[in-house]
């Protein structure tokens, strides 16, 4: 996969696996937030064996019907939006992509009707 220069200096953590798994591409965000489990070296690896048993469940989930998981998480005293999709090339799926994106505690809420 070619590397954009807007994704690396994305303010995001963006993963992206193949659709079996392989990690092909991080940010410098995500490099950076996986440092301690080997940072660039995780590209090549494969994305299941990064995550502990119930995680492996949902990600092969995802990779077997191509859903889209979205939650949010606390650590260290930051709240993110973790947002896990398909991502497509020549409209057929590929793979998984995971955002991961600081987000403030209290977040406004707007309903556009």
């Amino acid at each position: 996969m070619k590397r954009h220069a807007w994704v690396q200096e994305f303010a995001g953590a963006v993963t992206v696996a193949d659709q079996k798994g392989k990690i092909i591409e991080m940010n410098a965000q995500a490099v950076r937030t996986f440092e301690k489990d080997g940072g660039e070296k995780l590209i090549g690896r494969n994305v299941l064996d990064c995550h502990p048993e119930p995680a492996q469940v949902k990600l092969r989930h995802l990779l077997d019907t191509h859903e889209a998981n979205v939650y949010t998480i606390e650590k260290a005293g930051i709240k993110k939006l973790v947002y896990q999709a398909p991502w497509y090339q020549e409209g057929k799926v590929a793979g998984v992509v995971e955002l991961a994106v600081e987000i403030p505690f209290e977040l406004p809420h707007f309903i556009r009707d």
